[in-house]
């Protein structure tokens, strides 16, 4: 969801794309890669001499219950893509001035009313250290003197796919309600103001290493869930119990659905960058009335 949004705002600010796919490539903007191979099996001479590299993949965390075997597929889609590419890009004659890896606000873990900036430190558990090594695969590229990013992205609201579109479903239903006692923080931001933070972060040098993407408001899981269905003029009396979201959902409901985390952007807006929705209100007003 978020990459195509960044390519279309891209392309639409007059940018050239080159695009890393696994199929067949369909076009001579794109370059097939295979991530599971130490260097991605990767035609490096394409990647000479470009401006920046934007690395956004990783298996979707709420796509099924965290087995062993799919942990291992969500820490392989982040870890090792990222350190494929990051020594690809080290190798270059002319490797790109910045590498955009990205991050979650999941490094710092479950916390709850404690407010978080990008000097906190990483918390624990498997979401937490799954960041810390996320962002520790891109050294080499570090190494190799080229400015490394990470957006430590919160939940991204956009008008299409995501976790608004499934809520936007069951909200309309009179399904939604609080997951738990709802009182844990939510750090959201609106998709247009991810994309417009990423490549503000590109395209400024003084930012360097981790910063949260995050609107300056997060909210708590009650108040999202109150003006959510306020928007939606719909009920929202349905509370899931945590018991019975650990039972449906295992670990994952305790490190993604029940924990708090309340990250502000410091280092955005440090670096003077402003947020067109720093509301839910006015986020969500945005979206869904699009």
């Amino acid at each position: 969801m978020l990459g195509q949004a960044l390519s279309a705002s891209l392309i639409r600010d007059g940018f050239s794309i080159l695009r890393l796919v696994r199929q067949t490539p369909q076009s001579p903007d794109q370059i097939q890669w295979n991530p599971n191979m130490r260097d991605g099996a990767l035609d490096q001479a394409r990647l000479e001499g470009l401006f920046a590299a934007i690395h956004l993949s990783g298996a979707n965390v709420a796509a099924r219950r965290w087995t062993a075997s799919y942990k291992r597929e969500i820490a392989a889609s982040r870890i090792q893509t990222t350190s494929a590419l990051a020594q690809v890009l080290a190798r270059l004659h002319q490797p790109p001035q910045v590498f955009t890896s990205a991050s979650a606000v999941g490094f710092y873990g479950d916390r709850g009313d404690e407010v978080l900036d990008e000097s906190s430190p990483a918390g624990s558990g498997f979401f937490p250290e799954l960041c810390h090594a996320w962002e520790e695969a891109a050294q080499p590229a570090r190494d190799a003197g080229v400015r490394v990013i990470h957006p430590r992205f919160g939940v991204v609201l956009g008008p299409k796919g995501g976790a608004l579109d499934r809520l936007r479903t069951l909200f309309s239903l009179g399904l939604g309600g609080n997951l738990g006692n709802g009182r844990q923080w939510m750090s959201w931001v609106a998709e247009d103001d991810a994309v417009a933070a990423v490549l503000y972060a590109v395209q400024n040098s003084a930012i360097t290493g981790p910063f949260n993407v995050t609107a300056p408001n997060p909210v708590t899981n009650a108040d999202f869930t109150r003006q959510l269905a306020g928007l939606l003029h719909r009920p929202a009396f349905m509370t899931a119990p945590a018991f019975a979201l650990r039972i449906a959902f295992g670990e994952m409901a305790d490190e993604a659905l029940l924990a708090s985390t309340r990250a502000l952007p410091h280092a955005l807006t440090s670096a003077g960058f402003v947020f067109r929705h720093p509301t839910l209100h006015s986020a969500l007003e945005s979206i869904l009335h699009a």
